[in-house]
């Protein structure tokens, strides 16, 4: 089977248009740095090292040190699949970082965003 374009691009590609969607809503990169970190585990130190080593989708949360236990209190639409029913762990993984990203460009709190 052949796998989804999105798994073999660069993270450190997309990066940049999470920090640009969030900073022309008024939210920083420091704010979408703190959702990537609390999905993956990822601290800020090894979030840069992924980024600076243009990892691929694929081995960015293959390599994640733990995804959060609370990644099924995300639910909603994002690109017209509900989050919470997509089949494929690695899309589905990837959809959850697009709609956390996507909360906070429309305002949400982060707490809220963080589901705590």
């Amino acid at each position: 089977m052949k796998k989804h374009r999105i798994y073999t691009m660069a993270f450190a590609g997309v990066y940049p248009h999470y920090i640009t969607k969030a900073e022309k809503k008024g939210r920083t990169k420091a704010e979408v740095d703190e959702i990537i970190c609390w999905l993956t585990g990822y601290d800020h130190q090894s979030l840069q090292k992924q980024i600076d080593q243009k990892t691929d989708f694929e081995n960015f949360f293959e390599q994640a040190p733990q995804l959060n236990p609370n990644v099924s209190k995300i639910t909603g639409v994002i690109c017209g699949y509900r989050v919470e029913e997509i089949e494929d762990e690695l899309m589905q993984k990837i959809r959850y970082m697009d709609k956390l990203i996507d909360e906070l460009a429309k305002g949400k709190a982060m707490e809220k965003i963080l589901r705590k």
